[in-house]
């Protein structure tokens, strides 16, 4: 068998037919007409109230942490199984990490431990939605309104799933959202900042300009631009949001690909659950699925290990996924010393299998077939 990468990403055909589009149009640096057709499509798509393109998912998520004007020590509750960008966007504020764990069956941060993590310090709420599974955003927003906190949505994960019928990234007061390669819809690097709260429509356009007033003033709002706050360089090339622009066009399709071969994986896998091989990460009520990720949870690091080596050995690339922050070596000298076993456990445990929009039924029936072999050992 040829080697199964973990990821590929997949050209819709027209992605360099409108990159090249963009040089013609002359105008290849931020917010040119690209860039405005993506914001136009998640805004009539989705209804979020604005978007703004950025240069990835961890820049959208520095712009909350300006937009929320943290200052140091100000404290920001998150979930520690999580990629490093949630938590260095706070940290660079000089933001104080209270980690929370997660839920016992999923990923995602469990809502009944956020409360008693919240002093008079707390400034924001930020969630992650975890394989693009929904956190339970009816428990949380009742926490933040009874707190008078800021929700931060990290849904570098979540484009185009649901919480309750509401679109991921419409859900707090700002977003985030990855098109790095191994999103679903991709741009190579790239991500968007959504606000949803008007307060903050202004000041995002002027944090993303490095702190000037300079999309106003192309729109005829001022007659001169200046720089009127702390911001940075934010922008990505009208030719990345090209390049998104024709994967946008494609989405349906692109998504009905992916949750295929999500139900296959699913269908195929749950008898050696149901055998408690490893459990699978549940779809809560509540949540929808994107077909973002397919994950098993082993029982033990050993067996998730000997997973692995043995899938390596059949040349199909199965990885591993976040190392609990709480844990890490840059993070744990600032940590409260509290135990998350459920972090813990994923960091631990959880396998995630290949899963791309060209994954061939072939090539899912072999990896299906050695995940087999292997527990039936």
């Amino acid at each position: 068998m040829q080697k199964i990468p973990f990821n590929k990403p997949y050209m819709t055909g027209k992605e360099t037919q409108y990159i090249a589009e963009a040089v013609g149009r002359g105008h290849i640096s931020g917010d040119g007409f690209f860039t405005k057709q993506c914001h136009a499509f998640f805004e009539k798509k989705y209804n979020f109230l604005k978007t703004l393109l950025t240069t990835s998912c961890t820049d959208a998520l520095e712009m909350t942490a300006l937009l929320l004007d943290l200052k140091p020590n100000d404290e920001v509750i998150m979930p520690s199984y999580t990629f490093v960008s949630t938590a260095n966007a706070f940290v660079l504020r000089g933001a104080k990490i209270v980690f929370a764990d997660s839920l016992p069956d999923h990923p995602n941060i469990d809502p009944d431990k956020i409360e008693a993590l919240i002093t008079p310090k707390t400034k924001a709420i930020v969630v992650v939605h975890y394989a693009g599974n929904a956190c339970d955003m009816g428990k949380i927003n009742a926490l933040a309104r009874k707190h008078n906190l800021a929700v931060v949505e990290d849904a570098a994960q979540a484009v185009d799933s649901f919480y309750k019928g509401k679109p991921l990234g419409a859900c707090g007061d700002l977003s985030a959202f990855s098109f790095h390669e191994t999103k679903n819809i991709i741009s190579g690097e790239g991500g968007m900042l959504v606000i949803n709260d008007s307060r903050f429509a202004k000041r995002a356009e002027i944090i993303r300009e490095k702190g000037t007033n300079r999309s106003a003033f192309f729109r005829g709002e001022v007659d001169k631009y200046g720089w009127v706050e702390l911001g940075s360089s934010f922008l990505p090339s009208d030719i990345i949001a090209a390049f998104l622009f024709a994967q946008l066009e494609n989405l349906d399709t692109i998504q009905a690909r992916r949750k295929q071969i999500w139900q296959t994986y699913f269908d195929q896998l749950q008898p050696l659950a149901q055998k408690e091989h490893f459990t699978i990460p549940p779809i809560h009520d509540f949540a929808t699925n994107n077909g973002h990720l397919f994950s098993v949870v082993c029982n033990n690091a050993t067996d998730r290990e000997n997973l692995i080596n043995h899938l390596r050995s059949k040349n199909i690339h199965a990885v591993f996924h976040y190392l609990s922050l709480h844990k890490s070596p840059f993070y744990s000298p600032f940590h409260d010393g509290r135990e998350l076993p459920n972090s813990d456990h994923f960091s631990d445990c959880l396998v995630r299998l290949p899963l791309y929009y060209e994954l061939s039924e072939y090539e899912q029936n072999f990896i299906i077939g050695e995940i087999k072999a292997f527990f039936g050992k």
